[in-house]
């Protein structure tokens, strides 16, 4: 995608160098973050500098490759950075994909390793992010009428993955086909990546797009306002459970209420087929101090943190939920359309 006339991957590797677009300055300043190691990259995700499932997968397979670079021959060191950039965040399957993957590459036997086959393979994984979120919104615009009101949920736009992006992909897709389609983009609390991240996304693609309250969505449903709703996942099981952005699961609540499509867009890397049902998805729990403070930028231009919640009081701040699969209308895949039953004809190919 383009920022001010130039393309830009999420992230990238240069030389032993990791390069990421720093998302929580955005959507006011937009800076590119160096990580110099494998230690420096697992802080860009468990800081969020770098989020999403895509994104978070390809920054945890260049981090993999960065321990090979810095390890050498010495396999303690590089089975002590794999543990580590595993142990960033904990809900994302992408991220455990991706560090699995460079690892075997790496690997050539217990006492001998080779970075140029690391790098390589985590090179191979950013690419194939790319390409299956550009072959999820050619298969995703086909869903897409003329004057589709889509509601969206978090940031799954190209911020959260390589480039293209998964839920925004069919979206973008369809905007440049000519198709007239108009985004309503939840906040998405506590960290606002739907008012910060896909407002930025649609703004810097000339979508036509409003932001919305998170607990708006009932609301314009009732009304007949929204046509489809289209999320991205951090992981999707076995069964066909989805877990993503914390308060997805009521969208979906809401949208079969009211009969209104409910997508899931996500690269095959995205399905763990280990994991049985929702219930075995790890959740995330992050710091309180997301829920009771808000950033930005204050009159000089300095991000500011901002208390908005009443003093003294403590919160609670899961930042997923699991949407069970009967919620769901279809899942979105690089490869195919697939009801949430339909799953295992991936699992069989691989």
């Amino acid at each position: 995608m383009k920022v001010n006339g130039k393309h830009f991957r999420t992230v990238w590797m240069e030389g032993s160098t990791v390069c990421l677009i720093e998302q929580n300055l955005l959507p006011f300043e937009f800076r590119i973050f160096r990580a110099e190691n494998y230690r420096d990259s697992c802080r860009t995700i468990s800081s969020m500098i770098v989020r999403g499932a895509g994104a978070i997968g390809a920054t945890a397979g260049f981090a993999m490759a960065q321990a090979f670079v810095e390890g050498g021959d010495d396999g303690g060191f590089i089975e002590k950075a794999r543990e580590e950039i595993k142990n960033t965040r904990p809900t994302a399957q992408n991220l455990f994909y991706a560090v699995e993957r460079v690892y075997r590459a790496g690997s050539l036997s217990t006492a001998q390793f080779s970075a140029e086959r690391a790098v390589n393979e985590a090179f191979r994984i950013a690419d194939e992010d790319a390409e299956a979120c550009r072959q999820i919104g050619k298969l995703g615009n086909e869903l897409i009428s003329d004057g589709s009101r889509i509601e969206t949920h978090c940031n799954a736009g190209w911020l959260a993955f390589v480039d293209y992006g998964s839920a925004l992909s069919p979206v973008y897709a369809a905007h440049r086909s000519g198709k007239q389609v108009f985004v309503y983009a939840d906040e998405t609390r506590p960290r606002g990546q739907g008012a910060r991240l896909t407002a930025w996304e649609l703004k810097n693609e000339n979508v036509p797009h409003v932001i919305i309250a998170d607990n708006a969505g009932a609301h314009l449903m009732s009304h007949g306002m929204v046509d489809m709703m289209i999320v991205g996942s951090d992981r999707i099981v076995a069964n066909g459970d989805v877990a993503n952005k914390i308060g997805t699961l009521e969208k979906a609540i809401v949208a079969q209420y009211y009969g209104i499509p409910f997508y899931v867009a996500a690269p095959s890397s995205t399905i763990d087929f280990d994991c049985a049902t929702g219930a075995d998805i790890p959740i995330e729990h992050r710091h309180q101090d997301e829920v009771l403070y808000q950033s930005g930028p204050n009159a000089n231009g300095e991000t500011e943190n901002i208390l908005i919640s009443s003093p003294g009081s403590d919160a609670l701040n899961p930042a997923f939920d699991v949407t069970p699969a009967g919620l769901v209308t279809a899942i979105i895949t690089e490869s195919g359309i697939f009801k949430p039953q339909e799953l295992a004809v991936l699992n069989s190919q691989n």
